[in-house]
């Protein structure tokens, strides 16, 4: 971690900024009415900023060189990522940012919260805990983990943007006793050493330029003999660096995902155990030999929709569906409805689909590796 250079904390100006952007009225739209809202001028400057850190040329020096950049900028890097795709998400996927897996006949909600059900359950959390979200979106993990177990939760996050969302449906559900949601760094956090009885991350520790400075500040606001618990981003076995259609693939996550730098399993559980963790249980949830995909959503594939009232997202998130969504937001851009490089965005989150599929198929990716893991009491 050493030689990563941690971001300047400049709360002031990011929620300046994001206010800028946004504007104030956060809760009154969203998807892509909010999209229509927001200011043009700062759009511009979020998308010059997050694209400036990825090249068109994807042969292994390009790469290399705008990887390093996006390793040593990771903060504003995620921030303007989302800042870009926090609306397109919510509008295809709801407020949970995250994969699944997907048993015949469950709903697509209702896999999102068994997913994170079975992440509480297995990390034991329970109404007397005190719970750190690492990377918590707009609180749709959180919400759900705090009706299920009845803990207290506090949601870390780098994006204004997101807090306000999480803070608005904390308000709209009554949850405002049990969730709370703080401005920051992962790489670098404000709490008191020691101060939570678990911690968990979801999909999220993905965005750390270096795996083991996310996984240290963990175990530094970790109370010994707490718990972390993590369903991470990782390329599998399977993958190797070296094989260009293998990095092509993971190229085209990092540049969709807003990923600094995409790592392998073994230096994921490497990390854990550098930094002090005992790895209790590990598991690729992605490799079960489902019968229906964590993938299916992107797909395009209908014999895969389980219930009738999926039909909807899944034309949202399929690849028809996508195309749609990409032609509107072009047609918007081209009349001055939306801010100039909004399809760009929509364009970059079709790469990270398109790999993401191709990923989970040939079994380089998987973003659902469960890890478990206690702080020692000494």
């Amino acid at each position: 971690m050493s030689s990563i250079k941690l971001a300047n904390k400049d709360h002031k100006s990011d929620a300046e900024f994001s206010r800028a952007l946004h504007g104030k009225n956060v809760g009154k739209s969203t998807g892509l009415s909010a999209l229509m809202n927001k200011d043009h001028d700062a759009q511009t400057t979020a998308v010059d900023a997050y694209f400036k850190h990825w090249d068109n040329d994807r042969s292994t020096n390009a790469v290399n060189q705008t990887e390093q950049e996006r390793i040593d900028e990771y903060a504003g890097l995620t921030r303007h990522y989302y800042n870009l795709v926090t609306d397109f998400y919510e509008y295809g996927w709801g407020s949970s940012f995250h994969f699944s897996r997907y048993y015949k006949g469950e709903a697509f909600r209702q896999a999102s919260a068994r997913h994170e059900h079975y992440l509480a359950a297995k990390m034991g959390i329970n109404s007397d805990m005190k719970v750190l979200d690492v990377g918590c979106g707009v609180g749709g993990p959180a919400r759900e983990i705090a009706r299920f177990t009845g803990c207290r939760i506090v949601g870390l996050n780098n994006n204004d943007y997101q807090i306000e969302r999480a803070n608005f449906y904390s308000k709209k559900y009554s949850l405002e006793d049990q969730l709370s949601y703080v401005k920051g760094d992962f790489m670098q956090m404000d709490f008191k050493p020691e101060s939570f009885d678990a911690v968990y991350a979801i999909e999220a520790t993905v965005h750390a330029p270096v795996l083991d400075g996310v996984y240290s500040e963990i175990y530094k606001v970790l109370k010994p003999g707490g718990t972390f618990g993590v369903y991470e981003w990782v390329m599998t076995d399977k993958y190797d660096e070296t094989n260009p259609h293998h990095r092509e693939i993971a190229y085209g996550i990092e540049l969709g995902d807003g990923i600094p730098k995409m790592y392998k399993r073994d230096v994921a559980e490497a990390a854990l155990k550098r930094v002090g963790f005992e790895i209790e249980f590990a598991q690729d949830l992605a490799d079960m030999d489902d019968s229906i995909p964590w993938y299916y959503p992107l797909t395009g594939e209908w014999r895969y929709v389980q219930t009738m009232n999926d039909v909807l997202t899944f034309v949202r998130t399929s690849k028809f569906g996508r195309l749609l969504t990409m032609k509107a937001v072009g047609f918007m851009e081209k009349v001055g409805i939306a801010g100039k490089g909004s399809q760009k965005v929509t364009e970059a989150l079709e790469d990270a689909a398109v790999n993401l599929v191709n990923g989970g198929r040939e079994g380089l990716f998987t973003p659902m590796m469960l890890y478990v893991c206690k702080k020692p009491l000494n």
